[in-house]
C-alpha cells in the first residue's frame, strides 16, 4: 500500500511538472551596429524591430491557432564585416527562424551567406547594395529601394534640378559608399550632354581629415560634390569644406540623411546646401498610417526616429504574416510564402520580385533648412 502511494505521488509530481499547453517560442534575430559611429542609426533600426515584437505579443498573435511568445534576439555587428559574420552564426546557433538586418551593406552581404546556408530568411530594412539580392539566394529580401534606384535618382536630381555640369565624386571605399557612388556616376553618364565627372576621390569610413582631397576638388571648380558614405564622415567633411571656402552643393544617399548630420556639421550645414535620398518613402493616404507609427515610436522610446525603424517594424510584421499564412514557424514552410506575400505595412505595400527586392520601391529626397531635415518629395 505504501509503495502504491509513493508511486502515485511520483506520477502526480511528474504530471504537475509537465505543462499542459506548452507555449511556442518564435525567435527573430536583429543584428545592427549599436556601437561605433553609426550606433544611432543601428539602434533606431533595432528599436523598430523591437516595437513590432512588442505589438505581436500584446495582440496575442498566434500561428495555426496556437499561442506564441515572440522573442527578439539582438546582436551588435559594429558595422564590421568580420564581427557581422560572427554574430550571424551566433544567431543561427541560438535558433532564430528569421533575421531582420542589417544597416550596412558591407555586413549584410557576408552575413547573408550564413543565413542562406542555414535556410533562414533575412530581410534588410536598410542595406541598399544590389549585390545582396543578386547572389542567387532565395532567403534574401529587402523592404527599401536599392542603390540602382537611389544613385540614378540622385544623378537625375543633380543634373536636372541642380543643373550641375561639373561633378566631383568622393566615396568611403565601403561596399555601401563605393557602390552608391558607382551607381551615381552611371546615372550621370546616362544623362549625357555636357555633364562631366571632374574628379573621383577616396577616403575611408573612419577618416577625419579631408583637406587634401577637398583642396584638389576646389581646384576643379565643381557645381556639385557627391559623397558615398555615412553622416559620421559627412559632418566633418562639410565643416572642412566651409573652412576652405567651398560652398558647392553636396549630394549624398541615406547614409548621411539623418537628424544627426546637423549636429555633426554644425553651422557648416547651410540651408539647401545638402540634398540626400532615403531608400523609402510614403505619400498620399499612407502618410497618416506612417505618422501614427512615428508618434508611437516617440512615445515608446522617447527618441526621434531616424530613417529605417519603420522598415524594420514592417520587416518583422511581414515575417510574422508569412508564418501565419503558412501556419508554421519552420523556415522551410514559411519562406516560400514570404517570397510571394503581399502585405500592407506602415511603409506601404510589401511584395517582392524574383530577386527579393521590393516591388514598386520609393525613395524620398531631403534637404536641410535651419538645421532640420526637410522633405523635398517622394519619387518612384
Amino acid at each position: 500500500m505504501l509503495r502504491s502511494a509513493c508511486l502515485m505521488s511520483i506520477a502526480l509530481g511528474l504530471a504537475a511538472a509537465q505543462p499542459v499547453h506548452a507555449q511556442q517560442e518564435v525567435k527573430i534575430g536583429s543584428a545592427e551596429p549599436v556601437s561605433g559611429p553609426s550606433a544611432h542609426l543601428g539602434k533606431d533600426t533595432e528599436n523598430g524591430a523591437r516595437l513590432a515584437i512588442e505589438d505581436l505579443n500584446a495582440t496575442g498573435a498566434t500561428i495555426d491557432g496556437k499561442k506564441v511568445k515572440w522573442v527578439l534576439l539582438t546582436e551588435d555587428d559594429g558595422g564590421d564585416p568580420k564581427q557581422g559574420t560572427a554574430v550571424a552564426q551566433k544567431l543561427v546557433d541560438a535558433g532564430v527562424v528569421a533575421v531582420v538586418g542589417r544597416l550596412n551593406s558591407g555586413t549584410t552581404v557576408p552575413a547573408s551567406k550564413i543565413y542562406n546556408n542555414a535556410g533562414i530568411p533575412q530581410i534588410t530594412p536598410a542595406a541598399t547594395t544590389p549585390l545582396y539580392t543578386h547572389q542567387g539566394f532565395r532567403s534574401a529580401f529587402r523592404v527599401v529601394a536599392n542603390d540602382n534606384m537611389v544613385g540614378g535618382a540622385l544623378a537625375r536630381y543633380a543634373v536636372g534640378t541642380l543643373k550641375a555640369r561639373r561633378i566631383a565624386v568622393i566615396d568611403d571605399r565601403t561596399a555601401f559608399g563605393q557602390g552608391l557612388a558607382d551607381e551615381f556616376v552611371k546615372g550621370v553618364k546616362r544623362a549625357g550632354g555636357a555633364v562631366q565627372i571632374v574628379g573621383r576621390q577616396f577616403t575611408n569610413d573612419k577618416a577625419t581629415d579631408f583637406n587634401a582631397i577637398l583642396t584638389q576638388i576646389r581646384a576643379q571648380r565643381p557645381d556639385v560634390i557627391f559623397f558615398g558614405g555615412m553622416d559620421a564622415v559627412a559632418g566633418p567633411m562639410l565643416k572642412q569644406m566651409k573652412a576652405l571656402g567651398i560652398t558647392t552643393k553636396f549630394v549624398s544617399g541615406d547614409g548621411i540623411c539623418s537628424a544627426m548630420l546637423s549636429v555633426l556639421a554644425g553651422d557648416a550645414l547651410g540651408d539647401d546646401q545638402v540634398t540626400c535620398a532615403v531608400a523609402g518613402g510614403v505619400s498620399g493616404k499612407q502618410e497618416a498610417i506612417f505618422d501614427a507609427f512615428i508618434t508611437r515610436f516617440r512615445q515608446r522610446f522617447n527618441l526621434e526616429p531616424e530613417n529605417y525603424s519603420p522598415y524594420a517594424f514592417d520587416a518583422v510584421m511581414v515575417i510574422a504574416a508569412a508564418m501565419q499564412q503558412a501556419k508554421s514557424s519552420d523556415p522551410a514552410k514559411f519562406k516560400p510564402v514570404l517570397a510571394k506575400i503581399k502585405y500592407q505595412g506602415v511603409t506601404g505595400t510589401i511584395a517582392f520580385d524574383i530577386n527579393g527586392d521590393l516591388r514598386d520601391a520609393a525613395l524620398t529626397l531631403y534637404t536641410y533648412r535651419k538645421g532640420k531635415k526637410t522633405r523635398i518629395r517622394v519619387v518612384r
